[in-house]
């Protein structure tokens, strides 16, 4: 197994340790979990290109470990009314869109790598919710509005919505070839 192999799964490891720590209050050690995790992401990639250990288990575990870390801090945001259930449902509807067309793309013996609006949307959404765990909610009995996750979940929605739509606008040659 590769290093950057054991650094993915090191990061899946650490989701629901992030997720105890989160729903048991210790938001601080969630925070810095989190981190750690998201931080592996960009180590793991560096590590697989740098070091040509790009592997068919890493195409397929990277990818998914990120999108499960993200999924389940923004389902304990949604639980914790801090994020519109909406924003989330976004957030899937685009990755399994995206998904889909990648393998109707793999059918026709094309790749569709990740375009830099989607690094961008990556990189925001952990950024985003880095901030909303750093940044909790005002206490009970607060009027103050939430504006972290507000704004967390604005940005979250619209990278999302635009590296969508450019994935699907740059290749949109993918679906002349269905039928």
């Amino acid at each position: 197994m590769t290093t950057a192999n054991k650094i993915t799964i090191f990061r899946v490891i650490l989701i629901p340790v992030f997720l105890i720590l989160a729903y048991t209050g210790h938001m601080v050690w969630a925070f810095a979990v989190f981190v750690l995790a998201s931080l592996s992401d960009m180590l793991d990639g560096y590590v697989a290109r740098h070091y040509n250990q790009i592997t068919n288990f890493g195409k397929f575990m990277d990818p998914l470990a990120d999108k499960v870390l993200v999924m389940a801090a923004m389902c304990f945001f949604v639980e914790r009314g801090r994020m519109p259930g909406w924003a989330l449902a976004i957030v899937l509807l685009r990755e399994f869109a995206v998904s889909g067309m990648r393998l109707i793309a793999v059918e026709q013996g094309r790749v569709i790598a990740a375009a830099w609006s989607g690094k961008v949307k990556t990189a925001a959404t952990m950024l985003c919710l880095c901030a909303m765990l750093l940044f909790p909610a005002p206490g009970l009995g607060d009027s103050a509005p939430d504006f972290v996750a507000g704004i967390g979940s604005a940005v979250i929605v619209l990278t999302t919505v635009y590296s969508g739509i450019e994935y699907f606008i740059k290749n949109r040659d993918v679906f002349k070839a269905v039928d």
